[in-house]
């Protein structure tokens, strides 16, 4: 039973980046909407990602008014290192009009969430939700809340930022959308370990690529490619820590593991990102490889895209940027699919010839020592060592 009964213009499924993002963007537009996040608050901050935002999400924030998501407070100063077969490469930069910052992206959504509640926004945590009549042209989000009362939500959009497992996209019917999708014939090994977040770097190895990416003062997170048959079980204490040293090539300080999984590397892209007045953002609509560093790019780009398209139209009685979303946001998109699918294969070929052959291995190898002579290559992989999601 039904215990209460709301309107409001969006609901924003999701209380991650995309969500919390769009929300701030809204309501600071003077647009009515509520956050349903299906996990507690505490749960959704303290979720370890990736750290850093590229210039266009520094310069995004800034021109919202938001520019005080961007201090993250004390942070450890980082030391980027890039090897190839355990020889450092030179990444010099000129950093003129680079404005790219590493932050915690849990502090990022501690900030937002802060922003958004303080200025009036309603969030709601523990949230199990349902989608109705999303084909037409008022939807509505059933949920229940923790106190386990039930809410009805009446609206004019909804904004599933729910992520790639989430009940938004799984809502619309079978059919509607169009997945394309490409799976890579390696997978990583995702370790978090308790070792201080001061050092960051890639390394190419004939044994594998490997990763050692800050996640905040205190942790770090190791990535090790490994064959996609791989089970965490084959990946004892020991040999991560040897593994992961044989493949940078020198000693690194171990800490304890507090975390294992094996991560598939994928890109997906489902087309349309919207299904009547339905619209997915972020991992919802599209995933790209975490090589590349770029779904916060992807699902802040989202954000705004959808964000103006809903002022354009409450505001100015405009349908045109709703209409044209999708269109708007797959050209995005694809362009950085193609970016995630040539780094990814390129840094994986580089290394360990077993999947592609010797021949693979040495044209990515000249690849990249003609990228290391690139100002603007070298930018790409300063990033690479420090915002792999």
């Amino acid at each position: 039973m039904v215990k209460a009964e709301k309107h409001t213009a969006v609901v924003i499924v999701g209380a991650g980046v995309a969500g919390l993002t769009v929300g701030n963007f809204l309501r600071r537009n003077g647009i009515d909407c509520i956050i349903l996040e299906r996990r507690e608050r505490a749960y959704v901050e303290a979720r370890q990602r990736a750290g850093t935002l590229d210039t266009r999400g520094v310069r995004l924030f800034r021109q919202w008014g938001l520019a005080e998501v961007l201090d993250a407070g004390p942070t450890a100063e980082v030391q980027g290192d890039f090897f190839i077969d355990g020889q450092a490469m030179p990444i010099e930069i000129e950093e003129d009009d680079n404005e790219s910052i590493f932050i915690p992206q849990q502090v990022l959504v501690r900030r937002l969430a802060d922003i958004f509640l303080r200025e009036g926004g309603e969030i709601c945590y523990e949230a199990e939700v349902a989608l109705m009549d999303i084909a037409g042209s008022n939807p509505a989000v059933r949920y229940r809340d923790s106190s386990g009362a039930t809410v009805l939500i009446r609206c004019d959009y909804v904004a599933g930022c729910d992520g790639d497992h989430g009940i938004t996209r799984a809502s619309i019917p079978a059919g509607a959308l169009t997945r394309y999708s490409y799976e890579f014939k390696y997978s990583w090994l995702s370790v978090l370990a308790a070792v201080p977040g001061t050092t960051s770097g890639m390394a190419i190895h004939t044994r594998g690529l490997a990763g050692l990416i800050p996640r905040g003062a205190e942790h770090s997170r190791i990535y090790l490619q490994c064959p996609v048959e791989d089970t965490v079980a084959q990946w004892p204490d020991e040999r991560v820590w040897d593994e992961l040293e044989a493949r940078v090539g020198r000693s690194l300080g171990r800490g304890d593991i507090l975390s294992k999984e094996i991560v598939e590397l994928r890109s997906v892209v489902h087309d349309p990102m919207r299904h009547g007045r339905v619209y997915l953002l972020g991992d919802a609509a599209h995933i790209v490889p975490p090589m590349s560093a770029k779904g916060i790019h992807l699902a802040l780009f989202d954000a705004e895209t959808f964000a103006r398209a809903v002022i354009a139209q409450v505001q100015d009685g405009d349908p045109g940027p709703l209409d044209a979303y999708s269109e708007t946001c797959l050209q995005h998109v694809w362009n950085y699919q193609a970016f995630a699918t040539w780094i990814t294969d390129l840094m994986h070929n580089a290394g360990d010839a077993s999947y592609e052959g010797e021949f693979r291995k040495q044209v990515a190898r000249a690849e990249l020592r003609r990228q290391f002579e690139s100002e603007a290559a070298n930018r790409v992989f300063s990033e690479l060592t420090s915002g792999i999601a």
